[in-house]
């Protein structure tokens, strides 16, 4: 069965109820995956996080399994940002380190934003906004 990293769009969809992501999450968990996060989808849920909605947001950041940012995908990371910008492609830190732990961990990114993260190796799961 496939795990899941979930970008922070997905995240924040799926505590505000959007996109049908949280029957999408559910489907995931019926079907024997994994849902996991990265520190820097805490760090960005965080900064924008309403006052009323802490408690949700620990709940079900506590629920994911959370990959650390180990040298290895910092590596890559570096490697995918350098690539890209040769190209003329300038992508975020933020992104860059969330699709490395997806290529490292062997995990299926869950995103809307399939336009940040074009590295090739990268399996994506898109859904719609």
């Amino acid at each position: 069965m496939p795990d899941y990293l979930l970008d922070t769009t997905a995240i924040i969809d799926y505590l505000r109820d959007k996109s049908s992501v949280p029957e999408l999450l559910e489907e995931f968990c019926n079907e024997g995956g994994l849902l996991c996060c990265c520190p820097i989808n805490i760090v960005e849920v965080y900064a924008g996080m309403k006052d009323k909605e802490k408690t949700a947001t620990d709940e079900f950041l506590n629920s994911l399994e959370c990959y650390e940012i180990d040298r290895e995908i910092a590596n890559l990371a570096g490697e995918l940002k350098r690539k890209y910008s040769k190209k003329g492609i300038t992508l975020s830190a933020p992104d860059v380190l969330i699709a490395a732990t997806a290529i490292k961990k062997h995990l299926i990114l869950v995103t809307n934003n399939e336009k940040h993260f074009p590295a090739e190796d990268l399996m994506i799961y898109s859904y719609e906004r």
